[in-house]
């Protein structure tokens, strides 16, 4: 515990520093003052956090802006460690050389550090194990002398709850810092798609980096000239500017440029389907506990059929095989006749019948460009067989992982991601823009990529966390629907970084905001996966108990609707936007829902109408 002292009177403190001084220089040595002086200066940026984190940079994204507790002014920094990471938030300061430095600040929590490196002399921390109110932290040192920046930061604990900090402060002499750069000019856009933009400008003296906004808000900031704004709304007009930046600051912002984005495929209409769609699952080639549905018996609330499955006749021979499932299995099963009028039916009725391929035990493995090729003439022939109006890629298990050496969503090197991105492609462009694409990803394969893609820390190794995610970017454009399996999953961190776990409607609503809002992947705030559009994305639950972990009540799935839509009865958790857009439902499957009395078909029914 820390206790207070009295301050001396001024006359006798300020006598006792001569006579120390003068005791010093006879024996030929000199004082060294550990405290600021009148001259000294606070170089700690924005440590009060008044202006969210700006000059802060926090780990793996886990550092917040909070307005509650605050130790003096309105805001405050709040930051979450996990398993794996200490919730470090650090900022590098000009200082300068052979000089000392008081650092300080506030803290709450349990083992919160503060201190500093790269001092050239001895690097300095200290911390509190426990702090229910604010107490305060301070260290001393000197710089080397060579020295003239200096990192400062606060932590936590790996595992240990949020912890808050403010009001933090580096005083010393101040460095003789560079002027701000000045405005960028020569803003351009360029190479504009349904979802991209492209921009550039020219160089500016003394920047070292720069920040693009659009409109209005800091979208990213990049080293050099250029760069591509991305995950935006086809046929909508965006202003983009630019600034300067500099161990100083930041220049004033660029003269705008305004960009309007190319008309998607299908516009925002995702296939021709209706505004909130039902999705679900027909199984056509296998028989459980639920029962044979026939394809004419399934009601018109279900908007997009999802057949399954077409499944490989080996992994890795990217040969694709649909066999309907037999009457010794199935009791009631139609004739194939029948089954293709059942499916023009369903089309005449607005409704989209895909055929979807993997499946739990589907395994299927495009390692070769001569797979690739295999796949895409076997895909073909049974969408041509049977009519249908396009594909569902539900790839489970070991179909898609990644090289050791793929770490870069945007430009992926593993062949079976490579080669399954070109073959959907080539299926695109055969069948054209009215060409339906959805996806069923487990969370594992998406979201699970905002923590370990391409690092392999997940489960000993797995190269399968996030795996989804270069395959979900290279295909943005082209995809109609994209509906995470939002169970069988176990818990999953949300952008809170907190843990969220299945049946509840707050799992549902953390998974899906990531997929609206764009997250940095790996934790690597200059490797953002873009947000897709709300009318691509439905959120995907097992249609009862039977069908899978992670079931959800029609009240659970209210609120997950209720909050992502309107904002309203949000829980826990606080979504970064509002989505009246989002597509709707998916779930496994129409057959379970069959079997569980419709249940989940009348939620999405009383909530849409």
């Amino acid at each position: 515990m820390s206790r207070s002292r009295p301050l001396r009177p001024r006359r006798a403190r300020t006598a006792l520093t001569a006579l120390t001084a003068a005791a010093l220089a006879a024996t030929g040595l000199t004082a060294l003052s550990t405290t600021a002086t009148a001259a000294d200066a606070d170089l700690a940026r924005n440590g009060g956090f008044e202006s969210g984190l700006d000059a802060w940079t926090c780990t793996s994204t886990t550092g917040r802006n909070v307005n509650s507790p605050v130790h003096g002014g309105t805001s405050a920094l709040q930051a979450t460690p996990t398993a794996a990471d200490n919730a470090q938030c650090a900022q590098t300061v000009t200082v300068k050389p052979d000089s000392t430095y008081t650092l300080s600040g506030y803290v709450r929590g349990s083992y919160v550090y503060l201190g500093a490196s790269g001092t050239g002399t001895t690097d300095v921390s200290t911390w509190t194990p426990s702090a229910a109110d604010w107490q305060k932290l301070t260290t001393t040192f000197r710089t080397g002398p060579a020295t003239t920046r200096v990192t400062i930061y606060t932590h936590g604990w790996y595992g240990s709850p949020a912890y808050t900090a403010d009001d933090i402060s580096l005083l010393g002499p101040g460095a003789d810092a560079p002027a701000p750069p000045a405005a960028p000019t020569g803003l351009k856009a360029s190479a504009v798609t349904a979802t991209s933009v492209g921009l550039s400008w020219s160089a500016v003296p003394g920047a070292t980096g720069y920040a693009v906004y659009r409109n209005g808000a800091k979208d990213r900031t990049v080293t050099g000239t250029s760069a591509t704004a991305t995950g935006l709304t086809p046929d909508t007009a965006y202003s983009f500017q630019v600034t300067a930046l500099n161990d100083a600051g930041e220049s004033a912002k660029s003269a705008p440029v305004t960009a309007t984005t190319a008309q998607g495929p299908g516009g925002e209409t995702g296939g021709d389907l209706p505004a909130h769609a039902l999705v679900g699952y027909l199984h056509a080639s296998f028989a459980n506990g639920a029962g044979y549905t026939r394809l004419a018996d399934v009601p018109d609330s279900w908007d997009v059929i999802d057949l399954a499955f077409g499944e490989p006749t080996s992994t890795t021979s990217g040969d694709i095989r649909f066999d309907r499932c037999p009457a010794t299995e199935c009791p009631g099963v139609e004739s194939d006749a029948d089954f293709k009028a059942a499916i023009k039916a369903k089309q005449a009725a607005g409704k989209k019948v895909l055929i979807s391929i993997g499946g739990q035990n589907g395994q299927v493995q495009l390692t070769t460009a001569a797979a690739r090729d295999t796949f895409v003439s076997s895909v073909s022939k049974i969408i041509d067989e049977y009519g249908l109006d396009g594909l569902d890629i539900d790839f489970e298990g070991h179909s898609l992982s990644l090289d050791a050496d793929d770490t870069d969503f945007k430009n992926p090197k593993t062949p079976v991601i490579v080669n399954l991105i070109s073959a959907v492609k080539t299926l695109k462009a055969k069948y054209g823009s009215d060409f339906v694409l959805t996806m069923a990803p487990e969370t594992f394969f998406v979201q699970l990529g905002y923590q370990y893609y391409g690092t392999g820390k997940w489960g000993g190794q797995d190269p399968r966390a996030g795996a989804y995610l270069p395959v979900v970017h290279a295909l943005r454009d082209d995809l109609t629907l994209l509906h995470v399996q939002d169970y069988n999953s176990g818990s999953s961190m949300g952008l809170d970084n907190q843990y969220h776990s299945m049946g509840g409607a707050d799992f549902h609503i953390a998974m899906t905001d990531m997929l609206l809002t764009g997250f940095p992947v790996a934790g690597d705030a200059n490797n953002v996966f873009p947000p897709l559009r709300p009318d691509q994305v439905a959120i995907g639950m097992p249609a009862s108990t039977q069908a899978g972990n992670g079931y959800v009540s029609p009240a659970e799935t209210t609120k997950a609707l209720d909050c992502l839509t309107k904002k309203t009865d949000c829980g826990s958790y606080t979504t970064h936007g509002t989505w009246p857009a989002l597509r709707g439902l998916m779930t496994w499957s129409i057959n379970w829902d069959r079997f569980n009395s419709w249940q989940f078909q009348k939620t999405f029914d009383g909530y849409f109408g």
